[in-house]
C-alpha cells in the first residue's frame, strides 16, 4: 500500500509560563521580573503509518494530544523531535471558521477562503451556489460574518473546505457542527471521499461515528498511542479507560 502519512517518533512540547500576563498593565508591571516557564509534553514517542485510502479515527480524552497531532500533520506546528512525512495535498478541517474575516460578508468570505484553498475564480463561481446551499445560509449571504453564530460559521467553513481537491482530509470534531440534517449531509461527504479513495483522519468524541465511518482507529492517552486496531476494539478500550478514570475521581 502507498503511504500517505508517516509519523516517526514525534514529540511536541510547549513552554507554559508560570505567570500569565494578559493585559498591557500586567506586562508593564512585569518588566524586569524574569519570566519562568514549565515544559508541557503534549505528545511523546508517537509512531503512526497511514496508508493511502485509510479512514482513521482518533479518540482520547480532552488534553490527550488529538488536535495537536492533526496540527503537526497539517504543518501548523513543528514537532519538538521526530518527523512527519506527508505524501499528497492536505485539506485541514481544523477550528472551522477561525480564518474568516469578520468585517466581510459571507459572500466575500467564500471568495477569499476558496482562493486560499487553491480554487480559481472560475471554480469558486461554479461551486458558489452549492456552497451556499450546503451551508444553509441563503438568507444571510450578505450579512457580515461577525454577525454569524459559531454554528453558522462552522457550517460555512465546512461547505467551502469540502470543495478543495485534496488527497488527505484532517477533520477535528467537524461532525459536532449543526443539527441532525446537516450532520447527515456531512456523512454523505465522508462517504463520497471514501468511495473516491481519499485518506481521512477523523478526531471525534462520538464513538458511534468512529465505528460507523472508520476502517481503523487509535486511542491517544497521555500524549502516546495507547492502542491501535479495529474501531470496535479501540472504542471499547476507550470507554473502559474513561469509566476507570471516573471511578478514580
Amino acid at each position: 500500500m502507498k503511504s500517505a502519512i508517516t509519523i516517526d517518533n514525534i514529540g511536541k512540547t510547549f513552554k507554559v509560563p508560570h505567570e500569565r500576563r494578559d493585559t498591557l498593565k500586567e506586562s508593564l508591571l512585569g518588566i524586569g521580573r524574569r519570566r519562568t516557564y514549565e515544559d508541557f509534553n503534549v505528545l511523546k514517542d508517537v509512531n503512526i503509518e497511514v496508508n493511502s485510502g485509510d479512514f482513521v479515527g482518533i479518540v482520547g480524552k480532552n488534553g490527550s494530544g488529538k488536535s495537536t497531532l492533526l496540527k503537526l500533520i497539517a504543518g501548523i506546528y513543528r514537532p519538538t523531535n521526530g518527523s512527519v512525512s506527508v505524501h499528497g495535498r492536505i485539506a485541514p478541517f481544523l477550528e472551522l471558521g477561525v480564518g474568516f474575516q469578520p468585517e466581510l460578508s459571507a459572500r466575500e468570505n467564500i471568495i477569499v477562503n476558496g482562493t486560499l484553498l487553491g480554487l480559481t475564480r472560475k471554480q469558486i463561481k461554479e461551486k458558489f451556489a452549492e456552497i451556499v446551499k450546503f451551508a444553509e445560509i441563503e438568507n444571510f449571504l450578505d450579512l457580515k460574518i461577525k454577525n454569524y453564530s459559531s454554528g453558522m460559521k462552522a457550517r460555512l467553513a465546512f461547505a467551502i473546505a469540502k470543495e478543495a481537491d485534496a488527497d488527505i482530509y484532517l477533520c477535528d470534531e467537524v461532525l459536532a457542527v449543526g443539527d441532525e440534517s446537516f450532520q447527515k449531509k456531512c456523512l454523505e461527504v465522508f462517504d463520497a471521499w471514501k468511495k473516491a479513495g481519499k485518506t481521512i483522519i477523523l478526531v471525534s468524541h462520538n464513538a458511534s461515528q468512529i465505528e460507523q465511518l472508520c476502517s481503523r482507529a487509535m486511542l491517544l492517552d497521555g500524549g502516546s498511542v495507547a492502542m491501535e486496531g479495529s474501531p470496535v476494539e479501540v472504542i471499547a478500550e476507550y470507554h473502559r479507560r474513561m469509566a476507570a478514570a471516573g471511578r478514580d475521581l
